[in-house]
């Protein structure tokens, strides 16, 4: 399978692309990039594909979260410790309450572009190009930071090798082992409600662990786990550069990441996103707005999945916890109707934003929660499978959502506000989630 060159990409239409304003520059990032190692490997792209597979069948969970975007600075391994922590947690919890397996992927080692609204920013009279993220330009609100740098590209590069480097350190020195339950409830979940939940259904896990281990049926599997990383596929300049021909199979993947996604704002079926997407062999996810028809997903799965190959194609719905309701049955039965093999996983983050008087960007974690309750009722009277969660979150205490047990108000947001574009749930929020979604995880199952 052949790979269109950057400038028949180009040709064909490019949403949210930089304004790179030396081309030159542009051109020796590119080089590097090209001629850097993989970050990941077709192998393990395959296995995440047979992974999805189970999910679209209904034979599994997915779990993804992470970063609305990371950042360079952001880059320690106490905040990747902190972010494998919370979604591990989230995990067992999930597996242990619903009984189900669940696949564990990362917003992780590059989410570092984001699309903008507007191409500008105003503050005070001041217009200068938006926050792309740290691939693209400088957070700080200054003409010489706002300037797109394709040298940024080599750096995700290069942050993305350090974070995955990170995580497979982690797993693969012992973090992962379910004995280490205990440790990860740290003394800020510990305190909280929700925190007392988990330490009861740790203890609970210990005494089944110690119950296997007498019996002499412990497995390997309880002390290891598998994890892929994924981002949006958003800069071409740089999924195109870490596209690569497999020595083994001689067929085209982005080395980028594991699982990678078309954003809804560069799902255009015609467009260059989709194009390249559908050239590689990663597992794909799209993202689908509320205006996202039936005709559209079907097209979209017939270019990205012409095969219809089970665990390739991931629909990742973003309605808004308002129009959930109204907007995923027709979806839902008409793609299923079409007989297209798709694994769906509900974003309820993105449809539930909006901006306190104080100027910031916020969602409310009950939004959340409907949302994600919509989504399963939906499924649940269609007799399909509700996949999966993507959501923006941290393992850090964070206050950019409001409401969960805590009941952050809108005094509170100041207080703790690091996102450098979305709210994310902090890791109280995120286990108060997991442990609903377990409760509606267990009412699809019976």
């Amino acid at each position: 399978m052949t790979i269109p060159s950057l400038e028949q990409l180009y040709a064909l239409g490019a949403a949210q692309q930089p304004t790179w304003p030396d081309p030159a520059a542009l051109e020796s990032a590119v080089t590097t990039l090209r001629s850097l190692p993989p970050l990941v490997f077709a192998g393990e792209c395959d296995e995440l594909t047979a992974h999805l597979g189970d999910v679209a069948s209904g034979k599994a969970f997915v779990l993804q979260g992470g970063d609305c975007a990371e950042t360079f600075a952001g880059l320690t391994a106490e905040n990747v410790r902190a972010k494998l922590q919370v979604l591990l947690q989230m995990a067992v919890v999930l597996t242990y309450a619903a009984a189900v397996p669940v696949v564990k992927v990362g917003r992780i080692a590059g989410q570092y572009a984001k699309p903008r609204s507007n191409d500008l920013e105003v503050r005070e009279g001041v217009e200068l190009p938006a926050y792309r993220g740290d691939a693209v330009n400088g957070f700080d609100f200054d003409a010489i930071s706002r300037v797109p740098d394709p040298q940024r590209l080599v750096q995700v590069y290069n942050s993305s090798a350090a974070t995955l480097n990170l995580c497979r350190a982690f797993l693969q020195g012992g973090y992962a082992d379910l004995r280490e339950m205990h440790a990860w409830n740290t003394d800020f979940v510990r305190t909280s409600p929700v925190g007392a939940a988990y330490e009861k259904m740790a203890s609970d896990i210990d005494r089944a662990l110690d119950f296997m281990r007498a019996i002499g049926a412990e497995s390997e599997e309880l002390h290891r786990v598998n994890f892929h990383s994924s981002h949006e596929a958003l800069i071409l300049e740089y999924e195109h550069a870490l596209t690569r021909i497999d020595s083994r199979t001689s067929l085209p993947y982005d080395v980028s990441g594991h699982f990678l996604w078309i954003g809804e704002r560069t799902r255009q079926l015609g467009g260059a996103h989709v194009e390249l997407m559908s050239r590689v062999r990663n597992p794909l996810g799209v993202k689908l707005g509320p205006t996202a028809s039936p005709d559209d997903a079907v097209a979209l799965a017939e270019k990205l999945n012409p095969d219809n190959s089970p665990g390739r194609l991931t629909f990742i719905t973003r309605m808004g916890a308002r129009r959930i309701r109204d907007a995923l049955p027709n979806l839902v039965e008409k793609v299923t109707a079409a007989g297209v093999v798709v694994a769906w996983v509900t974003d309820p983050m993105h449809g539930n934003t909006f901006e306190t008087s104080t100027g910031y960007k916020t969602r409310r974690f009950d939004d959340v929660i409907d949302e994600v309750r919509g989504f399963f009722e939906v499924h649940r009277a269609l007799g399909t499978w509700p996949g999966g969660l993507h959501v923006e979150l941290t393992g850090g205490d964070v206050t950019e959502c409001l409401g969960g047990g805590e009941a952050l108000d809108e005094q509170r947001l100041a207080h703790h506000y690091d996102s450098a574009c979305d709210p994310r749930l902090n890791r109280t929020q995120s286990l108060e989630l997991a442990f609903l979604v377990a409760d509606m995880l267990r009412e699809s199952r019976d």
